[in-house]
């Protein structure tokens, strides 16, 4: 792959930090905020692909799972985490070397308990995948085994 086939960061991304757990496995990538929306992307790179030189469903699950759950929380005002209680991924495409994917929160429903949220993640060609995601949102005491921490409260 050379210079030339390798797309660019869209304007508005920014890096996100490392130090976020499993997540550090898809670095570099980054997160966009626009009002109510959030989207994750990154550009594809060997270590997200599998050996046909295509990006990895585990890669693409991960992508789906945080902009899932960030889609949900971002809803509710607040920038904790929220555990995934089911997610579904649909395979449309192949995002290949060296192109961006790009990761969007499409829809929202929040609830007293859970978030839902489906969206897709898309490549220069298209749709590449499309998921669907229910998401827990921590508000009582019962899930934490010590103190519950400050940004769940």
């Amino acid at each position: 792959m050379n210079d030339e086939n390798v797309a660019a960061v869209p304007a508005g991304f920014e890096q996100l930090p490392e130090k976020l757990g499993f997540a550090d496995v898809l670095q570099p990538w980054y997160r966009r905020v626009q009002g109510d929306r959030i989207s994750f992307g990154l550009i594809v790179e060997a270590q997200h692909c599998n050996m046909m030189e295509i990006c990895h469903g585990g890669v693409l699950m991960t992508m789906a799972d945080m902009a899932g759950a960030a889609g949900v929380n971002l809803a509710r005002g607040v920038t904790a985490g929220s555990p995934t209680m089911n997610i579904s991924l649909d395979f449309i495409s192949a995002g290949r070397l060296g192109q961006w994917l790009q990761a969007d929160a499409v829809q929202v429903s929040l609830k007293r308990s859970f978030g839902f949220c489906n969206g897709t993640i898309e490549g220069p060609e298209g749709i590449v995948a499309r998921y669907n995601g229910t998401f827990y949102i921590p508000g009582h005491k019962g899930m934490w085994k010590g103190e519950m921490p400050r940004s769940y409260a």
